[in-house]
């Protein structure tokens, strides 16, 4: 399985170099972590995804020695392993840059990976039943109702959800984390049980 995973890596080490690199030089960018950490790792796990789209690549992989848990599970494992490369990335140029005043925090760390596993649970099984083409369509839609939100109905939705994602980082009651935490791993796990049913059910 981990073959696949390095399959997905060596497919786009060019974009995934260049993104570490720009990365390194996040706090010169002026802009939020965890916004940031979130952007370029959804970024990577999208384009992953999209290469086994190509030329029928899922055939070639259903040809292989693969049981089809493991090509779905390879992209699980592979959207956190991309989340953590990119989150070390920050945090290495965060300290060469700030040293001791460095910003980035274990909070805005969790934060990026609590994003980046919802945002994958519930992006891949749809990926797996449908094709990336409505997933465009899906997108179009959900940011002709952001600005519709925007422009008619919350107009500060900007600032709320900065203000949300600041009380975010000052909570300090640990069992709230590990509430969080919990229901983020439990929703992974059963976008990932759920992807690896869509996905046998599945017709090459």
């Amino acid at each position: 399985m981990f073959s696949l995973i390095r399959k997905d890596f060596l497919l786009q080490k060019h974009i995934v170099l260049l993104y570490i690199a720009m990365l390194t030089f996040f706090p010169l960018l002026d802009k939020s972590p965890v916004f940031v950490g979130f952007i370029f790792s959804l970024s990577i796990i999208m384009t992953t995804y999209s290469f086994d789209e190509k030329d029928n690549i899922n055939i070639l992989l259903n040809s292989l020695p693969y049981t089809r848990k493991e090509i779905v599970s390879s992209k699980y494992i592979g959207a956190l392993l991309f989340t953590l490369l990119f989150i070390s990335a920050m945090y290495v140029g965060d300290f060469v840059l700030n040293g001791n005043k460095a910003s980035f925090l274990v909070k805005e760390m969790l934060l990026i990976i609590g994003l980046v596993m919802i945002t994958t649970s519930f992006l891949l099984p749809f990926l797996y039943r449908f094709k990336m083409q409505y997933l465009h369509m899906a997108m179009v839609a959900l940011v002709v109702i952001y600005l519709i939100t925007i422009s008619f109905f919350i107009k500060n939705l900007h600032d709320v959800i900065r203000e949300l994602t600041q009380k975010i980082l000052t909570l300090q009651e640990i069992q709230i984390y590990f509430v969080a935490i919990l229901t983020v791993i439990i929703l992974y796990i059963g976008s990932w049980l759920l992807s690896i049913r869509i996905y046998d059910r599945k017709i090459f």
